[in-house]
């Protein structure tokens, strides 16, 4: 018989990822270390090539060329060029950027510039846009021409107002370079279910990758009449784990706390999560002798996962929110899926309960008050 766990770090919590690009990736490595992956694009790309405005703007600049230009992400870059190329004016964009001053705002960026011939005069090690915005105000920009390569946006939407009117607050003449353009995904489709579901709290956490997403989420949770609901989801017991600060900025500014990687790319959020997420979301005692964690689907008991139904992890949930504390019956009935009026169906969750534990000591039964968890000493509560 192997002695091996039958669980992962994520086993028993519930992730929905948002991305458009690597989805499948990011499902992957979340599910290989044990989460349940509900996936759903928010966005939906248009296709360069029929970009008009990114076509009109990528010929305003051949003909009168930047004094700076600021590139945001490798992507986007490399997506513009090749789209330039499309048009047959890819030689004459390099020609006109190779004129300007050039800005990177990360490795990626500067990856995708040096590939195409542009020698980058500076990137913040931080790959902060607050430290690029401070190095060209602080040389001075007033009357230049900045081209700002952005990496997604709407008519509703901006990813980087601030930036950009901060380099015109310097007098700078700023020209916005939209190369990802999107609109969120199709209503009535995996996308509103995945809405649902945050506003419903049936995820743990959700991960964006780009800040077009996450206004794409908003979005959408305000044309179903639920934004208040995801937001207070968001805000309390479904975490928001983002790639990184550009991404969970249009978070920040609502009050939702974000938490990111060190490292802005897929792997490392997969990694956070895995890391971040037992922390926030489980909840960990010593009850009846035994050391119980409660996830987002299960509970682990010295180690061994546990499934629950429904009705069982709302009543181990309502019994752990008071540990050593007795929870009368109502009060356990209102926490049951499908709220009746029947005490008898607390009796049964709870017998049930006992059966998927596999220790009926771990609820005990207080007569004509209710049932209780017998704590022996708790380890930790993150919830």
């Amino acid at each position: 018989m192997s002695d091996e766990p039958d669980w992962a770090p994520l086993t028993g919590f519930r992730v929905a990822v948002t991305s458009a690009r690597r989805a499948d990736e990011l499902s992957a490595l979340l599910r290989k270390r044990g989460a349940s992956v509900t996936a759903a694009a928010a966005i939906e790309m248009v296709p360069l090539p029929d970009d008009h405005e990114l076509r009109v703007h990528t010929e305003a600049l051949i003909d009168q060329p930047p004094d700076i230009v600021i590139a945001t992400t490798g992507i986007g870059f490399r997506g513009w060029v090749a789209a330039a190329d499309g048009w047959d004016l890819a030689n004459e964009l390099i020609t006109s950027l190779g004129k300007a001053r050039i800005v990177s705002r990360g490795p990626k960026a500067t990856g995708a510039l040096r590939a195409a011939g542009l020698p980058e005069e500076w990137s913040p090690e931080s790959e902060s846009s607050r430290e690029l915005l401070h190095y060209l105000v602080e040389g001075g920009i007033s009357g230049q021409r900045i081209a700002v390569q952005l990496h997604g946006a709407t008519a509703e939407w901006d990813p980087f107002p601030e930036f950009l009117d901060e380099l015109r607050a310097a007098g700078a003449d700023v020209v916005p370079i939209r190369v990802y353009r999107w609109h969120p995904a199709p209503r009535n489709g995996d996308l509103d279910q995945l809405v649902a579901g945050i506003a419903d709290e049936k995820f743990d956490a959700v991960s964006f990758t780009s800040a077009p997403a996450v206004a794409a989420v908003l979005m959408r949770a305000g044309e179903m009449g639920i934004e208040d609901r995801v937001l207070t989801a968001l805000r309390t017991n479904v975490h928001a784990m983002c790639v990184g600060p550009v991404t969970a900025r249009p978070l920040v500014r609502l009050g939702v706390p974000t938490s990111a990687p060190e490292r802005m790319r897929l792997g490392a959020l997969a990694r956070h999560i895995t890391d971040e997420l037992p922390m926030l979301q489980s909840r960990t005692m010593h009850v009846a002798g035994h050391r119980m964690e409660i996830r987002g689907t299960c509970v682990m008991v010295d180690g061994v996962v546990k499934q629950l139904s429904p009705a069982g992890m709302a009543t181990i949930r309502a019994l752990a929110h008071r540990p050593g504390t007795v929870v009368c019956r109502a009060d356990l009935l209102r926490a049951l899926p499908g709220t009746g009026t029947d005490t008898h169906a607390v009796e049964t969750a709870v017998l049930r309960l006992r059966t998927a534990l596999g220790d009926k000591n771990i609820v005990s039964t207080v007569v004509k008050r209710g049932y209780r968890l017998p704590v022996d000493e708790p380890i930790a509560a993150a919830q």
